[in-house]
């Protein structure tokens, strides 16, 4: 057994032959001759011929493959003790021995019978027959022990053939028994451990908390077993090797045999095996482990990632929510509280939120397997956190700001009373002396001093110091009260002027006269209502006629044809953003809603019955986001100023994302509705709504309308170039240019066909288009190599932030429809993997993208310089931004 854990098919082992070695007779004592050759003794035994072949084959072939390879390979030495027998016992034992001892072998000794007949038989037997036993060895007839000790010494022989060498045949069956156990405790053990591993390493992670702590559970206490049966089996090892040794510890004069010391070294290579099966295994364990743990962390962190951005989205819409900046001071100050109470209330979600994303840090940095996982989920939990923070902020400024103008609207307000309240208190007759005339321009001078303190300052300044809060209603209120501001100061400029008049008239004696009854003023009519705070009715009338002219009117006054234009645009985009309004709502109720109606059930096709979906796409959701409600209130708001709607395309940018998933279903609508677009049903609809056009020109609305925005936008940009406002209108243009550049690469990507992959998970598509390709394999045979340098493939490629594909453009007749284009996938390109060369020699159009270092060359051919650089431009924005995450 020189490699029992190596064996496939091992040979017999003691407890297969157990009752043949117990009858003993062959043993294997653990002498050795000078050579050391191992020595089988054949002790005398009485039924010796009675043996079966099978026994004594299976007994011969044990013995002879207990000794090493080393010691087997000199010979066995085998000795025959038949000093009680006769030469016939002699004969059968050499004759069976010959025939089946499977070893090979040096030296045969024959202790031969000691009666003299015998012994002379025996020799004439030994002569007669020698040739008969087919032996190639010597065979030395030994007449006593004592001629034995001449070829092997004492010590290796037992006290049977007059040796010292202590053998118990017993307790040597136990010990070999012991030895092979073990053994195979070892192998199964190994093999446990084996079949352990290849299942952890097998195992999918689960994919929530509950099913991986179970996992963990589960593993753990496999793993307690396997270590419990490996101590088991260090122990069984360490007590077989100490009753090995037992004799030499018991006596310091003792000697293990050459079996005996093989013994050891068999059992102590086994202990090592076993030791470096556990190293290996504890090794192995050990990584999976963590893997488990990492894994039940990600779990942990993944739930507690969903329950903080579902409060922080709920947090954020009760934010988006409080769109009201207020129309007096008492609403403003309300408002200031109910944003103090949301900002308190978030704070919890928000320590939740850092804690959360500190904690994914710490996991980052504890080289967790799943980074590319946590470290977006960290980002967007700061992100949010700080986009609440900021809005709280810029609430907080925007109600700061509405507080303070409003306030200084009600103190110009009531300047303006107190002025109106002044005038209207100086009585005309008193002030016709010049006493009365100057006590009055006192007053007025005296009240003039507060007007720095409670007017409003200079309209142009008031606009561009409270312009973002400047809402079409307040603004108009402002007006007015400018107007107020500017009609009081104009009835005191003139009162002032007729003052000082009256006060610098030189007085002289006048004889009092009684009037003339028709020149005496005239009463006010019993019928009229003087008003609250007004003196005279004559002032009031002037203020009244003053008032009536509108902030609007004034405001008009000096414009150019510049305003008239962004009128005309502002007027013609509300005016067929009601009617677009209007089209949705017909089409809902009209259509959609009609399929629910269980008086036309019968008059829908089988066709379309529950795909209403699929004809409408999401429809409904267009219309919720444009009418009156949201999107037209909004752009109705912007028709006194203009300057405000680029800021409606920029506040709902992400909202108006809905028309790319409305435009990739509409192949799916557009199939629907050739298959049932001619059914009553849709017939019956339309003569109730009285439309001159079916519904398929009115599903066309939503992807003609995103277009429409982009050239209003555009007009509205020549009218204002270079004016206030014309970044914010070139933004807005640029967004609803990305949205329709968004809606038809979408609509490129739905075609792919053939990737087995999911491509949304390959991040955002950023480019789509088709080039000739050449490719360069190093690989490759010489043929397909020069083949391929020279005729081009047709590839239309899909960049995406993780990918680059490359498909085959295919385009094919649907129903004697126009062509719809497919994409078969061909082949892909990992981002992080590759390399790009910007410019190839003899052509300016050309570029290259390499692979695995230029093993795999992509030799790319845009139709224009202009369309190669902006894919390289956008190529090395993914590279560097790969390199900087890298970093």
């Amino acid at each position: 057994t020189d490699e029992i854990m190596q064996q496939e098919i091992r040979p017999l082992v003691a407890v297969d032959i157990i009752e043949q070695l117990h009858r003993q007779f062959a043993i294997l004592s653990g002498g050795r001759g000078k050579d050391g050759a191992p020595i089988i003794t054949f002790p005398e035994f009485a039924g010796f011929s009675d043996i079966p072949d099978e026994d004594f084959l299976n007994v011969v072939t044990y013995l002879t493959s207990i000794p090493s390879l080393e010691a087997a390979s000199i010979g066995f030495i085998i000795i025959i003790d038949r000093r009680r027998d006769k030469w016939s016992a002699v004969k059968a034992s050499l004759t069976r021995i010959a025939g089946a001892f499977p070893g090979n072998l040096q030296l045969v000794f024959v202790l031969r019978p000691s009666r003299f007949i015998q012994r002379t038989i025996a020799d004439i037997g030994i002569k007669l027959y020698r040739d008969d036993f087919k032996m190639k060895v010597p065979i030395i007839m030994l007449n006593s022990v004592s001629d034995l000790h001449g070829y092997i010494d004492k010590s290796q022989l037992t006290r049977e053939l007059g040796g010292t060498l202590e053998y118990g045949h017993s307790q040597w069956i136990h010990h070999r028994t012991a030895i092979e156990n073990f053994a195979m405790t070892v192998k199964t053990t190994a093999q446990m451990l084996q079949t352990f591993g290849t299942d952890l390493a097998e195992t999918e992670l689960p994919n929530d908390v509950q099913c991986t702590e179970e996992l963990l559970f589960a593993h753990t206490d496999h793993h307690s077993k396997l270590k419990d049966e490996l101590k088991l089996a260090v122990k069984q090892g360490a007590t077989l090797l100490t009753c090995i040794r037992e004799p030499v510890t018991r006596s310091a004069n003792s000697k293990l045999s050459p079996d005996e010391l093989e013994n050891v070294a068999t059992v102590e290579r086994l202990l090592a095996q076993l030791d470096e099966t556990e190293k290996a295994f504890d090794q192995f364990w050990t990584k999976h482990h963590l893997k488990l743990e990492q894994c039940l962390q990600l779990r942990h962190f993944e739930h507690d990632f969903r329950e903080v951005k579902l409060a922080l989205d709920n947090l954020m819409e009760a934010q988006a929510g409080f769109a009201d900046i207020g129309d007096s001071v008492t609403r403003v100050e309300h408002l200031l509280r109910e944003q103090k109470q949301l900002e308190e209330k978030g704070q919890e979600p928000l320590e939740k939120a850092q804690s959360l994303a500190l904690h994914g840090e710490q996991l980052i940095q504890n080289n967790h397997y799943a980074v590319d996982s946590i470290r977006p989920k960290c980002v967007e939990l700061r992100r949010i956190c700080d986009d609440f923070t900021n809005e709280t902020k810029k609430k907080y400024d925007i109600l700061g700001k509405s507080l303070e103008l409003h306030k200084q609207l009600d103190k110009a307000s009531q300047w303006c009373e107190a002025g109106i309240y002044l005038l209207a208190s100086q009585a005309v007759d008193k002030c016709q002396s010049q006493e009365g005339a100057e006590t009055a321009l006192v007053e007025i001078e005296k009240f003039l001093v507060t007007a720095k303190e409670h007017q409003l300052s200079n309209p142009k300044e008031f606009y561009n110091q409270f312009d973002m809060i400047l809402t079409p209603e307040i603004k108009a209120n402002a007006q007015k009260i400018l107007q107020k501001l500017e009609d009081v100061q104009e009835m005191f400029d003139k009162r002032q002027v007729s003052l000082k008049k009256l006060a610098a008239k030189q007085t002289r004696p006048v004889q009092p006269v009684a009037p003339h009854p028709e020149s005496s003023p005239k009463r006010a009519s019993p019928k009229t209502t003087r008003p609250t705070g007004v003196g005279n009715t004559s002032y009031h009338y002037y203020i009244r006629s003053y008032t009536q002219q509108t902030c609007f009117e004034r405001l008009l006054k000096g414009k150019t044809t510049l305003v008239k234009q962004l009128s005309h645009i502002i007027n013609e985009l509300i005016e067929t953003e009601r009617v677009y309004v209007e089209e949705l709502q017909s089409i809902i109720e009209g259509y959609a809603s009609e399929m629910d109606n269980p008086n036309l059930v019968h008059l829908i096709p089988s066709a379309l019955q529950n795909k209403k979906e699929i004809l409408f796409g999401n429809l409904p959701e267009i219309y919720e986001f444009h009418n009156r409600q949201i999107f037209l209130k909004e752009i109705e708001n912007c028709i006194e100023n203009p300057e405000l709607l680029a800021r409606c395309f920029l506040k709902r940018k992400e909202d108006l994302q809905i028309y790319e998933k409305y435009c990739q279903n509409k192949p799916r609508s557009e199939a629907l509705w050739r298959q049932c677009g001619d059914s009553i049903f849709f017939q019956e609809c339309q003569r109730k709504l009285d439309h001159k056009l079916s519904l398929d020109a009115y599903l066309l609305k939503p992807v003609q309308r995103i277009t429409k925005y982009q050239l209003l936008l555009k007009e509205m940009l020549k009218c204002s170039k270079n004016s206030e406002g014309t970044a914010e209108l070139e933004e807005a243009l640029a967004t609803v240019l990305d949205i329709i550049k968004s809606v038809n690469d979408s609509m490129h990507q739905i075609a792919i066909t053939g990737y087995e992959g999911d491509v949304s998970e390959l991040g955002k598509l950023l480019m789509q288009g088709s080039f000739n390709v050449w490719t360069d394999h190093k690989k490759g045979h010489n043929k397909v190599k020069d083949l391929a340098r020279f005729k081009p493939m047709q590839r239309h490629l899909f960049l995406y932030a993780k990918m680059l594909l490359f498909c085959k453009k295919r385009e094919e007749n649907t129903d004697g429809h126009e062509k719809t284009a497919s994409y078969s996938f061909k082949n892909s390109l990992k981002m992080s993997t590759v390399g790009i060369t910007e410019n190839v020699k003899g052509d300016n159009k050309k570029f290259e993208i390499w692979y695995n270092g230029r093993e795999e060359v992509y030799i790319i051919q845009a139709s224009s310089v202009e369309l190669k650089n902006t894919w390289i431009s956008e190529i090395r924005k993914v590279l560097t931004g790969q390199l900087e995450a890298c970093r």
